[in-house]
């Protein structure tokens, strides 16, 4: 019984001693807009005109597509996209599909290749909600360089072409054996 005993405390303390995988988001206090401009890496408003899910490294993350309005550093195409987590745990900021933002977005590799990203301990809000930061940034300048990434105007995926074609080629194989089987 003593053995049993002992057996089960070391069981214990040794699933105990191994660290567990944990994310948690934690954001002392939002930086003030001065600091935000600083150092963010771009700056612009815009609606969200698209929002895509994907799964990167086992966590989901959130490519949002913007039509920008203004922009004030570091982006001067009509559209541009962000890379963000799925809110809560992971710090990824809620975008609504529809809505008009103000973003502060710095280059980074947080949600798996390196993007322009944002989350929910920056500055980025709805545009209606920082009418001070607005004030603060200026009139900004309207976006230069005409870009479409909506989905509907993207090439298909060159990987699922190449997938495409072999399954043809067996298939195409595949129907010529059987043909001259039968012979």
């Amino acid at each position: 019984m003593k053995k049993a005993i002992a057996f089960m405390f070391l069981g214990l303390f040794l699933i105990g001693s191994f660290p567990a995988v944990t994310s948690a988001c934690s954001c002392a206090e939002l930086p003030t807009a001065e600091e935000e401009m600083e150092r963010s890496e771009a700056i612009f408003s815009g609606k969200v005109i698209e929002i895509k899910e994907k799964k990167v490294n086992g966590y989901m993350t959130k490519s949002v597509l913007f039509e920008l309005t203004n922009t004030w550093k570091g982006v001067d195409e009509s559209q541009v996209i962000i890379t963000t987590g799925q809110g809560g745990g992971d710090c990824g900021f809620r975008f609504i599909e529809g809505q008009e933002y103000l973003v502060y977005a710095k280059e980074s590799d947080m949600y798996g290749a390196k993007s322009l990203t944002t989350t929910m301990c920056d500055r980025t809000n709805r545009l209606r909600a920082l009418q001070d930061d607005l004030e603060l940034l200026g009139a900004g300048e309207t976006p230069t360089e005409k870009a479409d990434f909506s989905s509907s105007n993207q090439n298909p995926n060159p990987f699922y072409l190449w997938i495409a074609g072999a399954l043809a080629v067996v298939a195409l194989g595949t129907f010529l054996f059987m043909k001259r089987i039968k012979k």
